[in-house]
C-alpha cells in the first residue's frame, strides 16, 4: 500500500519496489495529491528513461487524477554535438516546462522529464523568469519591434503558421504559436495597441475563441539579443583563437541571424547555466524510473563519444565543427550521482525486495499475462472471462482498459460471447472503482498499455490480454466514420490507401478467427498476391485511392 508521508518525509534515497508500470500513473497521482495538500506544498517530479515512458504517463495520470496539473520538460530531440538544432516543437515544449516550474506550488503539480533532459544544463530560473513576457488586447508594442524580439527568441518566421515556435506577419496581424499553449495565437493591431487577441486553429487557419491573455515564452533557449551576442562573440574568441572569426558560426551570430545546430554552443550565450534539478526547488519530491540508471550511463557514454569524434576530426579550416567540453553542457556523471544521492531521489522498481530502512515494498504486482493462452492457441476470451470471475472471488475490483470507444464496444462483445458476466461501461476512474466495488467488471478508455494487481484493485489492459491493441494509437488522417460511408460504396477491385503501406485492392469484408472468436476485417490485395487483413477497429489508416486513373499496386515490406 501506498504510504506517502514515510516518501515524502524520507531523508535519504528509497527504493520504492513493487511498482509496475502499470501502477506508476497512480502512485504519482497520490504523490502529487499528498505534497501539495502538505503544511509545505512541494511539487512532485518523475524522470522516465525516455520520452516515450514520460508521454506515457502524461497520457494517463489525468484519467486517474484530473486536477493534478502535469508538466513535461523533454530533452533536446537531436544527438550531442550535432550540426542539427533541436526541433522547434521540442524547444518549445521545454520552455514552456521551464516556465511551468516557476514559481511555488498552490495545486497537484506532477513535473515529468528524462534521464536525457535531467543531465543537461539549462537557463537559470531568474533567466527564464526575465523571458517571460504577458500580452493582452489593449497592450502597445510596435509591430516590428515585436517581430525582431520573436526572431530573436528563436521563432522561425513562415508564411503560415502551423507548429509550435514559428510566427508569421501579414500587415497589422501577427501570428505565433508559444509552447505550452494548445492552438497559436492572433493578435489583431491597430497601430501598435493589440486591439484582439484569438486562438486560431493550424489546420483550418479559422479562429477558434477570444483570448483574454497569454504568456509569451522564447522558443528557443539560445537567443540573440544584444548582450548574448556580444557575450558569444568573446567567449568564442577566447577558446578558439582569433581564426575561428571566418567560421559560418561566428558570422551568422555575429549577424543576429540563427545558424542550424548554434544551440549545442549554448554556454557561450548564457553568463551561467544550471542543472535542471535547480529549477524545481528544494522541497520537490523527486522519484526515477528504475531503468534512468542505465538511460543515464549510456548518455554520459554517447556524450563522451561524440565529443571525442568532434575533437579527432576538427580541422583548422573556417566551419570546422569546434566542440565545447563535455561538462560545459552536460552533467558529468559525478555530478549526477552526487545529485541522487543528496537530494534525495527515489528509484521505482517494479521488483519486489524486501521492506528495510531504505527498502518500501508497495506489494503490487503486473496484471495476469495471458501468453500462455496465446501460445498454445486457447480459447482467449474464455481464459479472461474466467479471470474475472477469479479476481472477483478475490474482492478486487476489477477494470478492464481499451484504448478507445471502438476498442472498448468491441471487447465488450467478445467478452459477453465468451459469457463474462456483469460488464459495465465507466467514463471515469472513480466511476469505474464505484462500479466495480459493487461486482461489476468496468470497462473503461484508457491509454495504457500495461495494468496491476493491487490488493484492491485488478486492471487488465487489452495488451494485457491480447499481446497488442485492438487499435494502435496513431494519429488519424482521416476520420474513421468518414471512411466506413466510403466503404459502402466500394467495390472488389476498387484502389485503397494504407497509411503504412500504401496502395491495395480492396476485396471486401471477412471474418477471420483472432483467439478462436471472429474478427471482423478489411481485406486488402498488394503486388505479387500478398494480402493485408485490418480490423474494423483500426479503419482510420485507410483511406480511398483519390486519382481517376489507375495505379500499380504497392509490395508489402517495401
Amino acid at each position: 500500500m501506498i504510504d506517502p508521508e514515510r516518501i515524502l518525509s524520507a531523508p535519504a534515497p528509497l527504493t520504492l519496489s513493487g511498482v509496475p508500470t502499470g501502477f506508476l500513473p497512480v502512485l504519482l497521482a497520490d504523490l502529487a495529491r499528498a505534497g501539495a495538500g502538505g503544511g509545505k506544498p512541494a511539487r512532485t517530479v518523475f524522470i522516465a528513461p525516455d520520452e516515450q515512458a514520460m508521454q506515457a504517463i502524461a497520457d494517463t495520470v489525468p484519467w486517474f487524477a484530473p486536477e493534478v496539473e502535469i508538466v513535461t520538460i523533454p530533452a533536446w530531440d537531436c544527438l550531442p554535438y550535432d550540426r542539427a538544432s533541436p526541433s522547434l516543437r521540442s524547444a518549445a515544449q521545454r520552455l514552456a516546462g521551464l516556465h511551468g516550474v516557476q514559481g511555488g506550488v498552490t495545486a497537484p503539480q506532477l513535473v515529468l522529464t528524462t534521464a536525457a533532459a535531467i543531465t543537461q544544463r539549462t537557463l537559470t530560473p531568474f533567466r527564464v523568469r526575465q523571458l517571460v513576457a504577458r500580452l493582452a488586447p489593449g497592450e502597445r508594442i510596435d509591430i516590428n519591434r515585436l517581430t525582431a524580439l520573436l526572431q530573436a527568441n528563436g521563432y522561425v518566421r513562415t508564411d503560415t503558421v502551423h507548429d509550435a515556435g514559428e510566427c508569421a506577419v501579414r500587415g497589422g496581424i501577427v501570428d505565433l504559436f508559444p509552447g505550452g499553449t494548445p492552438e497559436p495565437m492572433r493578435l489583431d493591431f491597430f497601430g501598435d495597441e493589440i486591439e484582439t487577441l484569438r486562438s486560431f486553429d493550424p489546420g483550418t487557419q479559422r479562429s477558434t475563441g477570444d483570448v483574454k491573455s497569454f504568456t509569451l515564452l522564447p522558443a528557443s533557449e539560445a537567443l540573440l539579443d544584444e548582450d548574448t551576442i556580444k557575450r558569444f562573440r568573446s567567449r568564442y574568441r577566447d577558446l578558439f583563437g582569433a581564426t575561428a572569426t571566418g567560421d559560418p558560426l561566428y558570422q551568422a551570430v555575429s549577424d543576429g541571424r540563427r545558424l542550424a545546430g548554434m544551440e549545442h554552443w549554448l554556454p557561450l550565450f548564457e553568463e551561467r547555466l544550471v542543472p535542471l534539478i535547480e529549477h524545481f526547488g528544494a522541497d520537490a519530491l523527486i522519484l526515477r524510473d528504475g531503468g534512468v540508471t542505465g538511460a543515464a550511463q549510456t548518455r554520459f557514454e554517447a556524450i563522451t563519444d561524440y565529443h571525442a569524434n568532434r575533437i579527432a576530426s576538427r580541422g583548422s579550416d573556417p566551419g570546422s565543427y569546434r566542440p565545447l567540453g563535455p561538462d560545459q553542457l552536460y552533467l558529468t556523471a559525478q555530478e549526477w550521482a552526487a545529485q541522487v544521492a543528496d537530494h534525495p531521489i527515489h528509484i521505482t522498481s517494479p521488483f519486489h525486495e524486501p521492506e528495510s530502512a531504505t527498502v518500501l515494498d508497495l506489494e503490487v504486482d503486473a496484471a495476469r499475462d495471458f501468453a500462455p493462452e496465446r501460445t498454445q492457441g486457447a480459447n482467449l476470451y474464455d481464459a479472461v472471462a474466467v479471470h474475472i470471475d477469479n479476481e472477483r472471488k478475490k474482492g478486487r475490483k476489477v477494470i478492464i482498459a481499451s484504448y478507445s470507444a471502438g476498442a472498448r464496444e468491441r471487447l465488450s462483445g467478445l467478452l459477453t460471447d465468451h459469457k463474462a458476466s456483469r460488464l459495465a461501461l465507466a467514463d471515469s476512474w472513480q466511476e469505474a472503482q464505484g462500479l466495480a466495488a459493487k461486482g461489476a467488471a468496468a470497462l473503461v478508455v484508457l491509454p495504457l498499455d500495461h495494468g496491476y494487481s493491487s490488493a484492491e484493485v485488478a486492471l487488465l489492459t487489452e495488451q494485457d490480454m491480447l499481446g497488442d491493441r485492438l487499435v494502435r494509437r496513431a494519429k488519424r488522417k482521416k476520420s474513421a466514420d468518414a471512411f466506413m460511408a466510403e466503404l459502402a460504396t466500394l467495390t472488389p477491385g476498387d484502389l485503397v490507401v494504407h497509411a503504412d503501406h500504401g496502395i491495395g485492392k480492396y476485396e471486401g469484408l471477412m471474418s477471420i478467427p483472432v483467439g478462436n472468436a471472429p474478427h471482423d476485417c478489411v481485406a486488402l490485395e498488394y503486388a505479387g498476391g500478398d494480402k493485408l487483413y485490418v480490423p474494423v477497429e483500426n479503419i482510420d489508416v485507410l483511406s480511398r485511392y483519390g486519382a481517376e486513373e489507375g495505379a500499380a499496386l504497392d509490395r508489402l515490406g517495401g
